[in-house]
């Protein structure tokens, strides 16, 4: 078994906050992949379901996020799990919005969910960085985290969401490159083709038209005369 958590603050005053992306982004893992309801449980709501082939229990800690440790502490004994087995999903000042990363073990960068789950588990588990971006100046990230996602980062939010899940599967597997393609593939699809049908069929018909005429003359008219006289 496997435990993901996601990190945000309980209720409904934080729900769209940047600070709760972790709780978005495992809340569309369990609506997409049809995992359990959720219910009460480890000081936290959770939901357990499959993904790749193994089991995987959801935690949204509901403790507010400088507690978090003590909801992920719990679940994790009760389930006698390694904290190698835990992946957290959370908001990161220091990638660009939309940019999304994996981590094994780590330091906890001043990030107080990170700081309260390292008390209670030690560094040595999984994380998935979710960036939000950085307001711009250290005393400015508190009320930063603690606002909404404006209307404005809607689109690439949901973008980020629906590749998150898209690639859980894979995550669930250990393959950390394809759950990052899959946001990827979401986030900054590949360009088509510039070129139209008409394009190439135009195209076509010229390469046709020099083999069958063969071509152009790019000789002088000196050189013309005097081939002409050879």
């Amino acid at each position: 078994m496997q435990l993901w958590v996601g990190l945000g603050n309980p209720g409904p005053k934080y729900a769209g906050n940047r600070h709760n992306i972790g709780w978005m982004a495992v809340e569309r893992i369990a609506e997409d992949h049809g995992f359990a309801p959720w219910r009460a449980k480890f000081q936290g709501s959770v939901s357990e379901g499959v993904l790749g082939g193994e089991k995987i229990l959801l935690l949204k800690p509901e403790t507010f996020m400088n507690l978090s440790g003590q909801s992920v502490g719990e679940a994790m004994r009760f389930y006698k799990l390694d904290s190698t087995d835990v992946t957290v999903f959370h908001d990161e000042i220091d990638l660009a919005p939309a940019k999304v990363r994996v981590k094994a073990g780590g330091g906890h960068a001043g990030h107080n969910g990170l700081r309260s789950i390292h008390q209670h588990i030690g560094p040595h588990y999984d994380r998935v960085r979710l960036g939000v971006g950085h307001p711009g100046h250290k005393d400015r990230v508190p009320g930063y985290v603690l606002n909404d996602f404006a209307k404005a980062d809607q689109a690439w939010l949901d973008d980020v969401l629906r590749g998150l899940s898209d690639g859980a599967p894979h995550l669930a597997k250990g393959d950390g490159g394809k759950f990052l393609n899959a946001v990827a593939l979401r986030t900054a699809p590949p360009r088509s083709s510039t070129s139209t049908p008409k394009a190439k069929a135009e195209s076509c018909e010229e390469a046709a038209q020099v083999a069958e005429e063969g071509p152009p003359d790019t000789r002088s008219a000196l050189q013309k005369l005097a081939d002409k006289f050879r």
